[in-house]
């Protein structure tokens, strides 16, 4: 028979047999299924007694010294149900399944079909889990987000239902589940957040408490205050519907003030270690990095950070008269993006609100965003670091405005002809805003968010006053915007963990990166030798220069004189303060090639500090200072690298024009030496002598001025307008700039 009459036959044989073939097929599918879902299947009987126990994760820092345990042995205490408050139980149904009581292990027509609706709709596996579910999925499985878990988990529930009776399920439930930090089970939550057993809990504090296993860090009171509350309210409100509580009781304890005990659990780097806990269950949820046995080792230096945290304390200590009752550090590796100290708070442990990341929180910075804006405009080409800003009584008004933005600097004066060089390292105002309004206010957003600023949202509700810290930023955003100026134009996201590896020692995650160091107090590379691979935000020629003039002493003596806490004696560091007007937030942030440090000091409540820190070098700088010099104590002086199209020319200290050499060998000006991109040197005149209208007490005359001579003057010209040099400025009335 040949192959064409085989196949032939094979093809009738199947469709005469159809019915008969897919029922064994079936049968086939249908027994493989049962097996992958009863394969070594958990036994529900190790409920009972805490059989099935989780395994802790470990963080440690980057020489293996360990910061934190989650949980080396269970913080478990447990409690009979019988000696709980009833209100501990009801609020715990009202939030997690209402339904509790009456269905057997298995919502299926409140949360299974509710679930598939989600997944469908989402395409991921979604929860639906009644309290038994979450018993058999917080002890006996896998968090893994499979359909064949899921049926695992269903299948379970019911079998625990037949085992065991209601009150012993929400027993084993609130003995077993995460209520975040060290606590597990609701005995060990209610010493940790009220410092008392849970026989002894009031109503609040029980739906607080209830609150909690869903996302116990998205909920914790230490990270996420009032979010924390509001769950409260929401288990309470629950409550009030489902006829647990009456109306008056409601009210009253929705406004009832919990005393949360401040966390007392052996750690180190604190809000480093939240901050890494909440990425990590982020990437492997919650289950897996509260009982999975995770190892991981972080980027942190301790001894930096013990370091860092002892003289943030001892520095707040000198300044606490002045209304200053918090502060904190960052500390990073530009070229890596690693995280080597994160003080979020002066002392983790005072208070609850010590607890409170400010690195990670939204403050205004002041005046140290002012580098960012320039550097737009320089890498633009529409500056250079010896471009004249007249430092003059200016309003900038714009359509539809009648009231103006006339802003002042830090020191209520006006400097006149100002290079941008000296108004950078001087910290004016009036050149900043100048330069934004040549920017634009929606060009430099756009711009921030390239160096990783994501805070700056919609440029209609912002205005010049942008550049001055009119917007709110992350500090660790702000680390990496300026790791730009660091890295040679490129920024580097922040990174914190350098390993995870899983129970079996099996690695999930590394960190690859040509310029990692493990022993970060070894004298680094050059930069020279450093190649960084990051997002291009900024030329080299821009980041050089920035850079050179946040280094430049001189540049800054005539605010911050010429010893101040931000010279570093030996070492060149180049740094930028931040005041806001209302003093409310006080920065220093500054940086080499190789080590990057930010410092903020304030109150968390937002109450505004002593007018006498005014400009950052009071408050913020000296424990800048004197964590930037503990880093550099062993490392060589390292200067940024200039790129070979940044050329050196000397130019005129009054309009910032080339200075060139007379037929006699004399200077045409007063020179000093400027740093530009190769092709932006000056090429106009911006001095000059024209007869122009002056009042009559000899002020240079605005438009429509009344009753004006005409006398010849010497000029400096800006990008929006005249400074005469030979006037009377003594109350000089204001330039108007219509934008």
């Amino acid at each position: 028979m040949n192959i064409k009459k085989r196949f032939n036959k094979l093809i009738n044989f199947i469709f005469k047999n159809k019915i008969k073939i897919a029922f064994v097929f079936a049968l086939v599918f249908f027994g493989i299924f049962l097996f992958v879902v009863f394969y070594k299947l958990p036994n529900p009987y190790k409920l009972k007694n805490y059989q099935v126990t989780p395994l802790s994760t470990e963080i440690y820092d980057r020489n293996g010294k360990l910061l934190y345990q989650i949980y080396k042995e269970q913080n478990r205490t447990p409690i009979k149900l019988k000696d709980l408050p009833p209100y501990v139980a009801q609020a715990t149904i009202a939030i997690e399944d209402k339904d509790f009581y009456k269905h057997g292990g298995v919502s299926f027509l409140g949360g299974i079909l509710r679930a598939i609706k989600d997944t469908l709709l989402t395409q991921k596996i979604q929860g639906g889990s009644t309290i038994t579910q979450q018993l058999i999925k917080t002890s006996l499985l896998t968090p893994e987000r499979t359909i064949i878990r899921k049926i695992r988990e269903i299948i379970l529930a019911i079998i625990t239902e037949k085992i065991y009776s209601k009150n012993e399920i929400l027993e084993m439930y609130l003995n077993q589940v995460p209520y975040g930090g060290a606590a597990y089970g609701i005995e060990q939550a209610s010493r940790l957040y009220f410092g008392k057993s849970a026989k002894n809990l009031k109503l609040a504090e029980a739906a607080f408490l209830a609150g909690l296993p869903q996302a116990p860090s998205l909920y914790s009171p230490y990270l996420n205050p009032e979010l924390s509350m509001n769950r409260k309210n929401t288990v309470l409100k629950q409550m009030y519907i489902q006829k647990y509580i009456d109306e008056k009781t409601y009210k009253q304890s929705i406004n009832e003030k919990l005393d949360i005990k401040p966390p007392i659990n052996t750690i180190k780097a604190p809000h480093f270690v939240f901050y890494v806990k909440k990425i990590l269950e982020e990437k492997y949820g919650v289950e897996t990095v509260e009982k999975g046995g995770l190892k991981v080792i972080t980027t942190l230096d301790l001894d930096i950070q013990e370091q860092a945290e002892k003289i943030i304390k001892e520095e707040l200590e000198k300044i606490k008269d002045l209304n200053v009752s918090n502060g904190a550090i960052l500390v990073t590796r530009p070229p890596t993006g690693e995280i080597l100290a994160m003080v979020g708070s002066v002392d983790y442990f005072a208070s609850s609100s010590g607890a409170f990341n400010v690195t990670t929180a939204l403050r205004q910075p002041g005046s140290a965003i002012k580098p960012l804006n320039y550097a737009v405009g320089i890498d633009r080409k529409l500056v250079t670091a010896a471009t004249i800003f007249n430092d003059q009584p200016t309003c900038f008004t714009a359509a539809g405005q009648p009231q103006g933005y006339c802003p002042v600097n830090y020191d209520g004066k006006f400097h006149g002809p100002t290079a941008l060089r000296f108004a950078l390292g001087n910290s004016y105002n009036i050149p900043a805003v100048k330069m934004l309004a040549l920017n634009g206010v929606k060009e430099f957003i756009a711009s921030a968010s390239a160096f990783g600023i994501t805070t700056f949202k919609d440029s209609s509700k912002y205005g010049l006053s942008l550049t001055l810290g009119g917007g709110e930023v992350k500090m660790t955003e702000m680390a990496q915007a300026f790791s730009a100026f660091a890295n040679r134009g490129k920024t580097k996201s922040l990174t914190e963990i350098l390993k995870i590896e899983d129970k079996f020692g099996k690695t999930l995650y590394e960190f690859k990166d040509s310029n990692f160091v493990k022993d970060v107090k070894k004298s680094l590379k050059s930069p020279s030798y450093l190649t960084i691979n990051g997002k291009q935000v900024i030329s080299p020629e821009t980041a050089f220069i920035i850079s050179h003039i946040l280094l430049d002493n001189n540049a800054r003596s005539a605010a911050f004189g010429e010893s101040s806490y931000l010279k570093i004696p030996g070492k060149a560091v180049s740094v930028k303060t931040g005041t806001t007007d209302d003093k409310r937030d006080n920065w220093t942030i500054g940086y080499t090639p190789n080590f990057l440090v930010a410092v903020w000091v304030g109150n968390n409540d937002n109450s505004p500090m002593n007018p006498w820190l005014t400009s950052g070098i009071s408050g913020a700088a000296p424990i800048w200072n004197k964590v930037m010099s503990y880093i550099l104590k062993n490392q060589p002086d390292l200067w940024p690298i200039r790129p070979e199209t940044v050329v050196g020319r000397q130019v005129c200290w009054d309009s910032g024009d080339l200075m060139v050499k007379k037929e006699d060998g004399t200077e045409s000006c007063q020179s000093r030496f400027e740093y530009f991109i190769k092709g932006t040197e000056p090429k106009e005149p911006h001095i000059f002598k024209q007869v122009v209208a002056v009042t009559k007490d000899d002020k240079l005359a605005p438009p429509n001025w009344p009753d004006v001579e005409m006398k010849e003057k010497t000029l400096i010209k800006d990008m929006f307008g005249y400074y005469c040099v030979d006037c009377n400025h003594d109350n000089e009335p204001y330039q108007i700039i219509k934008l």
